[in-house]
């Protein structure tokens, strides 16, 4: 292998072949999306006694502050069940509440309530250790080039989505 080669990306499952390089990095990213919810389950979620969707909807909350069940599942990828589940869940331990969209009265969006923004800091320190364990092993300029690098998968993923709601629209 020549200094400028990179290294072989693992095949396509089932043998499969693609014509585009950026394929079976695809199948990579799937699988790592799938994978690190293992780590999350048992080293964020089941200490917080949280489900995995519950954990996902408070750091949601967290992060972008009152939302509407439609754009968790927007923001999380996930079904809008499993959204239902959770802020059941979350409501059920007084980690959420319904919340008034003075611009929207017909939008119910839901907040974290001060138990819930309680909830989450006490995950910070979980969530240090899983990410020390996955990724302090990663030198600092990894770090900056896989935070670039998602940074740019995501912007793609955003301009795809604006993409096919323009198409839908226009139906």
């Amino acid at each position: 292998m020549s200094v400028n080669t990179p290294p072989a990306l693992s095949p396509l499952p089932f043998g499969g072949e693609s014509d585009s390089p950026a394929t079976p990095l695809l199948v990579q990213l799937l699988k790592l999306c799938s994978l690190i919810n293992e780590p999350m389950k048992e080293g964020v979620c089941d200490p917080a006694g949280a489900s995995t969707n519950e954990v996902k909807v408070v750091m949601a909350l967290a992060g972008e502050g009152p939302m509407a069940g439609h754009d968790l599942v927007h923001i999380l990828g996930t079904t809008p069940m499993n959204v239902s589940r959770a802020i059941a869940g979350l409501k059920a331990r007084n980690w959420v509440e319904d919340f008034t969209d003075p611009d929207n009265r017909r939008r119910r969006p839901v907040r974290l309530t001060g138990d819930g923004e309680v909830a989450y800091r006490q995950m910070q320190p979980l969530l240090d250790t899983v990410a020390g364990a996955l990724l302090n092993k990663l030198t600092v300029r990894q770090h900056r080039e896989l935070s670039h690098l998602t940074g740019l998968v995501l912007g793609r993923i955003a301009d795809w989505e604006k993409a096919r709601s323009a198409i839908t629209s226009d139906d």
